[in-house]
């Protein structure tokens, strides 16, 4: 086999931990790569356009940009940091030539970064390390660059991913060194270091075309598109393809248009160059992991590797007495379209249909996975009912085994008590515990995935937000025990109609409560939360009749407490098994599955 290499490309991939800085370091090189004209004015965090990307603060979605430096197309492809959405990062991997590890200056190696180093090391890519945030008065550069270098001592596969270059750079103030001692002014360093290190891209001279389907589009106007590099031979637009799916089925299309990546745009071409990253439209039905081959000589690429899920929970139908009055798309035909949909492109979930033809199970990475696609579906005016998720089961030699999660905790010394005794009851087992001295400790847990569903809001409250939590999965054990975690009983509407003050104030003497006067409420919706493992029916439309009144209603206003506001992922937390959060466009709404007081009594005799 004849081969060459195309020296006007390279393909990289930018890793890291979450927080670490891939997104603004993107933009940096971006703003120095000629990308935009001189005036523009093009802000921070370009590449996360998605809107629940710029409201969280994290990537969810691996994307491709490209650069030009010295005549040479660097294709950059920015990737999550977060183990939720890890399947992006294998995905994409298999485009890139080299990748670029980017560790806080500060903090040093995390979980996740010793979890995204694996994949890409798994792939064979030419490794680089950048120490980013070096402007920070408490970095710790010399320490980190050892934690970096025993990292890789752990997870390489081969000796030669040892020799690695070590640059450092404030992304935020727009530099990068080779040297500590060098001048900090631009992006040039980490550019010249790009181009000496990250391999071109090798190519197949004799080959027939071979294109693997790494992401997809889709535009209003084109279709699907779909993306991935070019591994050999060549494409032209108007052109006959074979798309290989994988269960080996192959069909003919027509390629309609070719882009290559500038920036942010992509740029029409006829004819792109073998090693390049391209996106193409005019194939149909293509799915993430199928090869786009030659029409006549059709080859498979092998397939795109996913790790299996380790959450489940249900979608289902909104059946409240509240359907149809927020959303547009509340059928289970619209519900099981968007999740086929969704199956496309998000490589790592799994769709499952039921027993009932209303309610389908939707295994996920873990809790931020499956609240995302809840969110997004949410945001596109869908109207659903979800569960409280759930660990994926396994038998293996005839016994059922669960995923575990190695958790990674920072903190404050003064809450390892309740964090430790919390812990316990979740079937923790603890692996380390380090000190520095002042106060901060690392603790470092084995924790089936069961017992971590819901941990997340109780650490934060342990810790008033003085802490970190990062869980990695580490495989599947066989399950044992049983998971105590703090009960609470629930107040429960009993008739529907509109809250009150005065009903609320009577049900603020049993517990907290989740609404405020004027909210339209339903028998069976919970209404809020108190201390006793029962659940109480409380009726929240009662007005106190005018003429009982001694004095004015204001008094009653101001002895009202707030009502408990929480986000999707603490109610996904919050609920149990006989439960759902009902998601509309509008609002989030806690429930029991049965509403009828009447049913929920008979079942619990029964």
């Amino acid at each position: 086999m004849a081969t060459q290499s195309n020296e006007g490309i390279r393909n990289l991939a930018i890793i890291a931990h979450v927080d670490h800085g891939k997104t603004t370091l993107v933009d940096a090189l971006l703003k120095q790569g000629q990308v935009f004209r001189p005036n523009q004015v093009v802000g921070e965090l370009i590449m996360d356009t998605n809107p629940l990307e710029r409201e969280r603060g994290i990537t969810i979605l691996a994307k491709n940009t490209a650069v030009t430096y010295g005549g040479v197309k660097i294709n950059i492809i920015d990737t999550p940091g977060h183990a939720d959405f890890s399947g992006e990062v294998e995905r994409i991997m298999n485009m890139a030539d080299g990748c670029l590890l980017l560790v806080d200056a500060v903090d040093g190696p995390m979980p996740q970064t010793r979890y995204v180093l694996q994949q890409a090391l798994r792939q064979d890519v030419k490794p680089m390390v950048l120490i980013n945030k070096i402007d920070r008065a408490d970095a710790r550069i010399a320490e980190v660059v050892d934690l970096v270098q025993d990292l890789f001592l752990e997870v390489v596969t081969d000796s030669e991913q040892l020799d690695f270059p070590v640059l450092f750079a404030s992304a935020r103030h727009g530099y990068a060194v080779a040297d500590l001692d060098d001048p900090r002014e631009d992006m040039k360093p980490l550019f010249e270091a790009i181009l000496e290190y990250v391999p071109p891209p090798s190519i197949d001279e004799e080959g027939t075309l071979q294109m693997l389907v790494a992401a997809l589009d889709y535009d209003n106007y084109i279709g699907q598109i779909a993306i991935g590099r070019i591994f050999r031979g060549g494409l032209r637009a108007g052109g006959s393809v074979s798309v290989v799916h994988s269960d080996g089925e192959a069909t003919i299309h027509t390629l309609e248009k070719v882009f290559v990546f500038r920036g942010l745009e992509r740029l029409e071409v006829k004819d792109p160059q073998a090693g390049d990253i391209v996106a193409v439209s005019g194939v149909k039905n293509v799915s993430i992991g199928d090869t786009i081959a030659d029409a006549e000589r059709p080859e498979a690429l092998p397939s795109i590797e996913i790790e299996e899920p380790t959450v489940m929970m249900t979608f289902g139908v909104n059946s409240s007495p509240f359907m149809g009055k927020e959303g547009e798309f509340c059928t289970s035909r619209m519900l099981h379209d968007r999740l086929k949909r969704e199956l496309r492109t998000n490589v790592s979930l799994r769709v499952e249909t039921t027993s009932s033809a209303d309610e389908f199970l939707v295994s996920g990475r873990g809790e931020l996975h499956l609240s995302i696609l809840v969110e997004t579906m949410r945001r596109e005016k869908f109207e659903l009912q979800v569960s409280r998720p759930e660990p994926v089961t396994k038998v293996i030699d005839g016994r059922v085994h669960e995923p575990f999660e190695r958790l990674f905790i920072e903190t404050r010394s003064d809450f390892i008590g309740a964090i430790t005794e919390n812990l316990s009851d979740r079937l923790a087992s603890l692996v380390d515990m380090k000190s520095d001295g002042d106060g901060n400790v690392n603790l470092e847990y084995d924790i089936p995935t069961r017992g971590l569903i819901g941990f997340r809001s109780f650490f934060l409250r342990a810790t008033r937000g003085n802490g970190v939590m990062n869980s990695v999965f580490t495989g599947y054990k066989p399950m044992e025990g049983e998971v105590k975690t703090t009960v609470s009983g629930v107040l429960v509407a009993s008739e529907a109609g509109t809250s009150v003050t005065y009903g609320l104030l009577n049900a603020q003497g049993r517990g907290s409560t989740f609404v405020e006067p004027g909210t339209q409420v339903y028998e069976g919706m919970i209404i809020g939360m108190h201390p006793r493992d029962e659940d109480i029916e409380i009726n929240v439309c009662k007005e106190k009749k005018l003429t009982n009144m001694r004095s004015s209603t204001a008094d009653i206003v101001k002895r009202l407490s707030p009502s408990v506001k929480m986000s999707l992922e603490e109610q996904l937390d919050f609920i149990s098994s006989d439960e759902l959060v009902e998601v509309t466009p509008k609002s989030y709404r806690l429930r029991k599955k049965e509403l009828s007081s009447l049913r929920r009594h008979r079942l619990r005799k029964g």
